[in-house]
């Protein structure tokens, strides 16, 4: 709000009585820039339409009250369920210390995400793992497992035209530091950020050979199966400002994601294809023993892209 106030200004607009829309609750607190709530009061605007709050703690409200309490008209509530879904990572990010979890996985009828030999490229067509890109393009940082890593070699970047400069950081959890130092991903952590997120005791060696190549190195504690807690990952990223954050496989990290609660929505690519029980499933094994326990999802979008169906699911409450 602040530097529109300011660009409006610059340019010779009067803004007092004027009205003021805005996505979020104006700040209330002093950070890089001081309260746009204030700034807003002094420009002398008559009225403030606001579409959701803030819940950041500093804020909660305090905005709107700063507002009314220099005699600004507010109405809230206007285009609320938008402003709710652009703000989905952050509210994530502020209330849980976490990005916003999407776990998109391409799969066959079966579940399957690749043969019995790993064989996987392409289970869906060109339309679906150009819509993928896409997805990718609007998180911003995209995970795989050290499993998928290793196996399929990926890039992890936005491959569309003139999106290249949207990729995300490049997350690969990776307990043992052992993405090896001449992948793609290692050999191209200087052009797009790579962080590998290791435990606390992962060899030294491995770590210094791939911060040689530019790959950021987090060191986080070990759960109870001897692999980096999921939470504590999570919380790590949130901690670098990440808001949305997406999951592309392997079905390993899909479960521990999945059994830590973690996983807020799911993007489900399903080819018309069929690979068989002996497949990697999208989802491994991971200890469910009551369907009562089981996570719900609901169903949000089902629609075709090229020969594939896209799904998408969030969380129930």
């Amino acid at each position: 709000e602040a530097a529109a106030l300011a660009a409006a200004q610059a340019g010779g607009a009067d803004v007092r009585q004027a009205t003021a829309y805005v996505s979020l609750e104006p700040c209330a607190h002093h950070g890089r820039t001081p309260p746009c709530a204030e700034a807003l009061v002094a420009a002398g605007i008559a009225r403030c339409v606001v579409a959701t709050g803030d819940p950041d703690p500093r804020v909660a409200g305090r905005g709107l009250a700063i507002l009314r309490a220099a005699g600004i008209e507010v109405r809230e509530g206007v285009g609320r369920a938008e402003a709710d879904e652009i703000g989905a990572g952050f509210f994530c990010r502020v209330r849980a210390g976490r990005p916003l979890v999407t776990l998109k996985l391409a799969t066959s009828l079966d579940g399957r995400i690749a043969t019995a030999t790993g064989d996987s490229q392409w289970i869906t067509g060109p339309a679906a793992r150009a819509r993928g890109h896409l997805l990718r393009a609007t998180h911003d940082a995209i995970m795989v497992g050290i499993g998928t890593a290793r196996a399929d070699d990926p890039e992890l970047t936005c491959r569309l035209p003139g999106l290249a400069a949207c990729s995300p950081v490049r997350v690969v959890a990776d307990s043992g530091a052992s993405l090896p130092a001449g992948s793609a991903l290692a050999r191209s952590a200087r052009a797009v950020p790579v962080w590998l997120m290791c435990a606390e005791d992962a060899p030294a060696g491995n770590i210094t050979a791939l911060e040689d190549q530019g790959v950021v190195v987090h060191r986080l504690p070990r759960g109870a199966d001897g692999r980096v807690r999921p939470d504590a990952l999570l919380q790590a990223l949130g901690g670098q400002g990440l808001t949305r954050l997406l999951v592309e496989g392997g079905g390993v990290l899909a479960a521990a994601l999945l059994a830590a609660d973690l996983v807020d929505r799911l993007a489900i690519f399903r080819a018309g294809v069929m690979i068989g029980g002996d497949g990697l499933p999208g989802v491994a094994a991971y200890g469910l023993e009551r369907l009562a326990a089981a996570r719900r999802f609901s169903r949000q979008s089902l629609g075709e892209t090229g020969d594939d169906v896209l799904e998408t699911w969030t969380r129930h409450a």
